[in-house]
């Protein structure tokens, strides 16, 4: 099974042209176990500049394949959706940032909890962040 290709089909399906700096970051996000910063995504990729990584990210943001979340210290994190095309907030899950070593981890398995908005509010996205110490560093 070729990998790009199923990358080049999420992005074709979701409305996007597939060039090759939109799979690599795609492809970037879909491998890491953990959101990814603009930083992160562009060391990863060396033959891809930021204002380039920036770019396909604010595309991908836009057709709701990828979502970003706030890691704890202010900066912003990316993910790929996991229901392609459609990252809505029920795709959303529990974030975890550790205060000792600075990694967020996902907790997909743990929902965000569903929150009665007053009528007229439509939510877009959650940022559903715990803040602790992880297992490895109480160690």
């Amino acid at each position: 099974m070729n990998h790009n290709n199923d990358l080049e089909r999420i992005l074709a399906d979701a409305g996007i042209r597939p060039t090759s700096n939109r799979v690599l970051v795609l492809r970037a996000l879909r491998d890491s176990h953990v959101p990814m910063s603009l930083t992160e995504i562009e060391t990863e990729i060396d033959t891809l500049d930021k204002s380039s990584v920036f770019r396909v990210l604010t595309t991908l943001l836009s057709h709701h394949l990828v979502h970003a979340i706030e890691d704890g210290r202010g900066i912003v994190k990316y993910e790929m959706c996991h229901s392609d095309g459609d990252c809505s907030v029920d795709d959303m899950h529990v974030h975890f940032y550790c205060e000792k070593c600075h990694n967020v981890y996902c907790f997909e398995d743990i929902g965000i909890p569903p929150v009665d908005m007053p009528e007229g509010y439509k939510v877009n996205a959650v940022n559903y962040m715990i803040k602790g110490i992880c297992p490895r560093c109480q160690a």
